[in-house]
């Protein structure tokens, strides 16, 4: 059996990796310790400016509405859904970190599940020479 489409080629950076292992200490979710246990994890500077790092700003688009939203995983303390600012544990939030521009992704809601593709990254900090964010 294959792995789901939402967990395949995840890549945080090494900063990502160690505050979400931190974060995980203190919070128990399935799809955090899924993500770091598969995530491939590279140095910030080798980090591909199309992939979603925390904080990175990307335009995703609902497969079932077709809704484009621009949104931003961010830690759990800094999320505001209402603007934009996805939590990492979040459904949502957890299966997009990781994923380049043009992934397809998919999570869980109350009401079932969603799907949706990631159309672009619009900002990295990474990529701006951001390695501390």
């Amino acid at each position: 059996m294959q792995p789901t489409p939402h967990f395949l080629d995840k890549q945080l950076t090494e900063l990502d990796f160690v505050r979400l292992q931190r974060l995980s200490a203190s919070h128990t979710t399935a799809g955090l310790a899924d993500l770091l246990a598969d995530a491939d994890v590279v140095p910030g500077p080798q980090i591909a400016a199309e992939v979603i790092t925390m904080y990175s700003q990307f335009e995703l688009e609902d497969r079932d509405s077709g809704e484009r939203r621009v949104l931003a995983v961010c830690y759990p303390e800094d999320a505001e859904p209402s603007s934009g600012f996805i939590s990492v544990l979040s459904p949502l939030g957890c299966s997009l970190i990781g994923l380049p521009a043009g992934a397809q992704v998919r999570w869980q809601t109350p009401t079932g599940e969603r799907q949706g593709l990631v159309r672009a990254v619009l900002f990295q900090p990474e990529a701006s020479g951001d390695y501390v964010t």
